[in-house]
């Protein structure tokens, strides 16, 4: 298999051949980067993302070598988006999470940090010592989100201009055919929230409709945005975004690290750069 790697708009773009190089590839780099975070400041964080690539790198994590080179009882698991459906449906990105990986690692389950569920009453967050209920509001699940980040900013420390949210390591992310990113689309409400947080998203056009997302300003905070993706319907708009689409028109041009920014593409979804 090959690979290409190149410089584009400040993003380091690396091609493989299909979709699961880029799975490979992303875990090997993640486990690397984790164990990288834990030498230097003995904690490391990760922003998860669901999709098709997302979830075969967690299970390419789960079936390395590799894999406890990490000390996974030190390691802060966040989310960047959430379906906001029933708690433990097979929708939700952190059930594809667990049955990926997660239920494999020896995690703290104090330093897992799912967003809110539908499922009212569920308690599924902690912020310091004080539980936070799920609801069937969506809007209350994003602020229960939004304190959770700030309780592990104190822990993990922030980005510069980026309050309360923690600089995470690593956020993972993905984007659709129409560019979107996390749960934050075109011309949205949400694409339009500048602010460093979380909102919740309404009318969706993809389903499910009601979602919990960060927003692109917290994307930020991280050190490192990694973007994977793969096949031939991802082209045009990572297309746009790479050359000089806003934000606005292409949300996942928005995605940007403190440090670095890494697209991971197969040679399909990179055809338009």
């Amino acid at each position: 298999m090959s690979t290409d790697t190149r410089v584009v708009a400040g993003r380091e773009v690396v091609v493989h051949d299909d979709e699961q190089a880029v799975a490979d590839d992303a875990a090997a780099r993640l486990l690397a980067a984790l164990a990288a975070a834990q030498s230097a400041r003995g904690v490391a964080s990760v922003v998860l993302t669901g999709g098709g690539v997302g979830i075969a790198m967690l299970r390419s994590v789960a079936a390395s070598p590799d894999r406890d080179t990490v000390d996974w009882s030190a390691v802060e698991v966040f989310w960047g988006d959430e379906r906001f459906v029933p708690a433990g449906d097979a929708e939700r990105n952190d059930a594809q999470a667990r049955e990926a990986l997660l239920d494999a690692l020896p995690l703290d389950p104090g330093r897992v940090h799912p967003m809110a569920s539908s499922t009212p009453g569920h308690a599924a967050l902690e912020a310091g010592d004080v539980e936070l209920q799920d609801s069937a509001d969506p809007d209350q699940g994003a602020e229960a989100y939004a304190q959770e980040l700030t309780a592990a900013s104190a822990r993990l420390g922030e980005a510069a201009g980026v309050p309360g949210v923690p600089a995470f390591d690593v956020l993972l992310a993905g984007c659709g055919p129409e560019g979107h990113t996390l749960s934050v689309f075109p011309d949205s409400p949400a694409v339009h929230a500048t602010a460093p947080g979380v909102v919740a998203v309404r009318g969706c056009p993809k389903p499910p409709p009601t979602r919990i997302s960060l927003t692109l300003a917290a994307s930020r905070a991280a050190r490192e945005v990694w973007l994977a993706a793969a096949g031939s319907g991802k082209a045009e708009a990572l297309g746009r975004a790479a050359h000089g689409a806003t934000e606005v028109e292409v949300p996942l041009a928005g995605l940007a690290g403190t440090e670095r920014t890494l697209w991971l593409l197969d040679r399909e979804a990179a055809a338009e750069i």
